[in-house]
């Protein structure tokens, strides 16, 4: 059994993805302080400071806090444009890759099909 994790852990995609975690955690928190200290200011002075996160109701004992649902909506919708933004410049800066050369096209379904009729009819 340990020689089954040991190949397990060894794979390539086990190593990208526990890399693609950590790396993906520190790039969330440059991306957090991104909105949160230049951005969301920057829109907060644009539409005149409004702060939904007081906004809600209450029925009962129960509080509906609409404003940090729409705060955290808002958020989401910058983060999620920032990393496009990101993900759209790092793919200009990387190398296209080269295509293969196209496979050398060989008969089609029909022609082989054909081959076969022209056999059987010869027997």
């Amino acid at each position: 059994m340990l020689n089954e994790f040991k190949a397990f852990i060894a794979k390539g995609n086990v190593l990208d993805l526990a890399v693609g975690i950590i790396i993906g955690a520190a790039f969330t928190a440059i991306v957090t302080s991104l909105v949160d200290d230049l951005i969301q200011p920057l829109i907060g002075m644009i539409i005149g400071g409004i702060d939904f996160s007081s906004w809600g109701f209450s029925i009962g004992d129960a509080k509906f806090a609409i404003g940090n649902f729409i705060t955290a909506v808002i958020k989401f919708l910058i983060v999620a444009w920032v990393v496009f933004l990101i993900v759209k410049a790092v793919n200009k800066m990387m190398p296209k890759k080269e295509e293969a050369p196209a496979a050398p096209a060989g008969p089609s379904d029909n022609d082989l099909l054909k081959d076969i009729l022209a056999e059987l009819k010869k027997k």
